[in-house]
């Protein structure tokens, strides 16, 4: 296991470049979040282990970060006073390209995968926006009406967009669709089922093997797994055992059944949803995959607030930050079974 401090400044999102294997992007606030500046670390691993190849300070606190997909050295993050900034690691101090439409804090960023010529945002004003690192004002603005915790492009489609938000559903645009009055909104899925009552929503995925299925999770401690097939049946699996709220969840980028999630208790755990033993189909009735922990990585001390799949070499490497301040390199496989 590899190890970074982060020291003066808390860890809210860690992403790998996908260009380089040994080169991670931590966005990261002072006091918590709460108030004060933000940092964005770039950060290379070495022989000598992890050294902090650059960092750009920012005048308020940064909560997420995504890569470029068709730019090497230039990524966005998302700001606490409602900014989103485009960095170019290959310059010094001051953001390329800065956007200031929402009004209130930016809680996610995300590029889109398959046109990779835009990214979306989301923020605690009920809106998720769509970008161009070309444009000066943003595409298109999808009305959530609630505080919108995450928003993230279909890994399979450049024109299916997602979203959870504070009223416990989850929300899917298909930017194909006429705009009209329901702005390209094509599925609400209430994310609670009973006898769980609705709970914030704080975090989602696109699986990457099966384009239908969007892993979830929040407030309620719950990951559930949705096939938007078939939005009426409710979960294909539930996944418990976090003691506190699952505040990131991602899916395997090597295997369509395995999934990471980082928690406020202090742990990030490995888990399969069970659908390896399935056959895929679209559910008929109620949820019968059998999903189960694998194992738990418990070494951070404090909420810890983001993890992230290393897309090369050997599957199970993975990056994970907290409000202790570090940032830990260390392999899935070896936590398993614990």
């Amino acid at each position: 296991m590899l190890e970074y401090r982060t020291e003066g400044f808390n860890g809210y999102g860690v992403k790998y470049s996908p260009f380089f294997d040994s080169r991670i992007a931590v966005a990261a606030s002072a006091n918590f979040g709460l108030v004060g500046n933000g940092r964005l670390y770039i950060l290379g691993l070495t022989p000598n282990g992890i050294v902090a190849e650059k960092w750009f300070d920012t005048q308020d606190s940064l909560f997420d970060i995504s890569w470029s997909e068709s730019h090497e050295n230039q990524l966005v993050v998302a700001s606490g006073d409602g900014s989103i900034k485009l960095f170019d690691i290959g310059l010094n101090d001051f953001p390329v390209q800065s956007w200031q439409e929402h009004k209130r804090e930016v809680f996610s960023v995300n590029w889109n995968l398959v046109a990779k010529d835009t990214f979306c945002s989301s923020s605690w004003d009920g809106t998720v926006k769509i970008w161009s690192p070309s444009r000066p004002t943003s595409i298109l603005t999808l009305p959530t009406h609630t505080c919108t915790y995450s928003s993230a492009y279909s890994p399979h489609a450049p024109h299916l967009l997602s979203s959870v938000s504070s009223d416990s559903h989850l929300r899917l645009f298909d930017l194909r669709s006429p705009p009209s009055a329901s702005n390209h909104l094509a599925l609400k899925i209430p994310i609670h089922t009973p006898p769980h009552a609705p709970s914030e929503a704080l975090t989602h995925d696109w699986n990457k093997y099966r384009d239908t299925v969007i892993v979830v999770a929040g407030v309620d401690r719950l990951i559930r797994t949705f096939d938007i097939r078939a939005p009426g049946q409710g979960p294909l699996a539930t996944l418990a055992g976090h003691e506190y709220a699952v505040r990131k969840v991602t899916w395997s980028p090597h295997l369509p059944d395995v999934l990471l999630s980082a928690s406020y208790d202090m742990t990030c755990r490995v888990w399969t949803d069970g659908s390896a033993l399935g056959s895929g189909k679209v559910p008929q009735g109620p949820a019968v995959q059998i999903g189960e922990e694998l194992g738990r990585m418990p070494r951070h001390t404090e909420f810890v607030t983001g993890v992230d799949w290393c897309l090369f070499g050997a599957e199970g490497w993975c990056a994970s930050c907290g409000w202790d301040e570090r940032l830990l390199v260390w392999d899935v496989r070896a936590v398993m079974g614990r």
